[in-house]
């Protein structure tokens, strides 16, 4: 870490954190569906949209989104930001709202997403786009650039795909737990192994969903969120980092820059991987679960598929992963960032219900964006961990 990389541990907190719509929400757009998981927000701690002053939201379908969210609300707020860096933008919205608020460029801030892709007439919105070296290839995206990178985990660390398929099934047990999680029927190995084949080593499986979804949550000042929840979350460490854009530009397809994002965000909390009570992943295909565990820290590289064995990341297990479901079966609507942020909060708040782990006081958040392109890390905690 940086000499100059510091980060105002504890110093602001998530007081509300809501879902809305997810699965399928026909006749809304993603912009409804984003305003619609923000009330329900800021509704959670008796607050009206009048009181937000810091709004952070990047739509899928509207590059201009953050006026536009600011024009629905119907306020003209001190602070907005629609940075775009794909399904880690949330995260890294996180990291700017805390440094707003600790400078007091904001009191409240609003986190918001939504999209309408399943039910939307247009289909599966994408950003990828290949370049003039990669078009004449074909390549499906964004598919085909983590079978890419699946492949040569698999050379290179003899990864089996029933390893993979230990993660898919642990997604769908903790989904089938959770009550807003759209796959929750039983998955099986021999279902996973089955499962049609969509770019060689990935299956249907390994895939992430197509959802409507939307998630918000609002953070304040610790010393504010001190009158404003029974339990609020705090941020303890946040960190960003990428090194390509193209999957072809990678250096490494085995390593992303969660290497940098997780060792700066556990530095500036003071915590170790070891420590962790709660893990939600982006996992967007089966294998960034894997590569995650590994440049995070909760395994070394290479090790991921033998780590995730024996049911270790499942309800049970002594690691919880994506305790909702993930991107893999509870909800995918286009970019999953803030969902993980959302979870994390339930669990440290004590809101998960039947998928609540037991005395969780630290949790980790990752986003990650592009294909394999920007990793973002947060490091959250109760108030126990300040």
């Amino acid at each position: 870490m940086s000499t100059n990389d510091r980060f105002p541990r504890g110093k602001s907190a998530i007081v509300a954190a809501s879902t809305y719509g997810m699965g399928e929400s026909p006749g809304m757009s993603s912009m409804d569906l984003a305003v619609s998981a923000s009330l329900g927000a800021l509704d959670q701690v008796g607050l009206k949209p009048g009181d937000v002053d810091g709004l952070f939201i990047g739509l899928p379908d509207d590059f201009l989104s953050g006026l536009t969210f600011a024009e629905y609300l119907g306020i003209q707020p001190r602070l907005t930001e629609n940075n775009r860096t794909g399904g880690s933008a949330f995260l890294t919205h996180a990291m700017w709202a805390a440094l707003a608020i600790e400078a007091g460029q904001c009191d409240v801030a609003l986190i918001a997403y939504g999209s309408n892709q399943r039910t939307a007439s247009g289909g599966l919105i994408s950003s990828m786009r290949p370049s003039a070296y990669e078009a004449p290839y074909k390549l499906g995206r964004p598919v085909g650039a983590y079978a890419l990178a699946t492949s040569r985990y698999m050379h290179q660390y003899g990864l089996k795909r029933e390893q993979l398929g230990e993660v898919a099934i642990a997604a769908r047990r903790w989904a089938a737990l959770n009550p807003d999680a759209f796959l929750r029927d039983p998955l099986t190995m021999e279902d996973y192994l089955k499962a049609r084949m969509v770019s060689d080593p990935i299956s249907v499986r390994d895939c992430c969903l197509v959802t409507d979804g939307a998630a918000a949550v609002v953070m304040v000042s610790a010393e504010r969120a001190k009158h404003m929840a029974k339990r609020p979350v705090y941020l303890l460490g946040a960190a960003a980092a990428t090194d390509h854009r193209d999957i072809t530009s990678m250096p490494d397809l085995t390593t992303t820059a969660a290497v940098h994002s997780g060792a700066r965000a556990f530095a500036q909390a003071g915590v170790k991987p070891a420590d962790i009570d709660v893990v939600e992943l982006y996992d967007a295909f089966t294998i960034n679960t894997l590569l995650f565990l590994e440049d995070l820290g909760f395994c070394k590289k290479g090790e991921g598929g033998a780590f995730v064995e024996g049911g270790r990341i499942a309800p049970g297990g002594t690691l919880p992963v994506n305790t909702n479901g993930g991107g893999l079966s509870c909800v995918h609507p286009g970019m999953y960032g803030l969902f993980t942020m959302v979870e994390a909060t339930q669990q440290l708040m004590g809101q998960a219900g039947e998928r609540q782990v037991k005395d969780a006081k630290l949790a980790v958040a990752h986003g990650n964006g592009g294909e394999l392109s920007s990793q973002a890390t947060l490091v959250l905690g109760t108030e126990e961990t300040l």
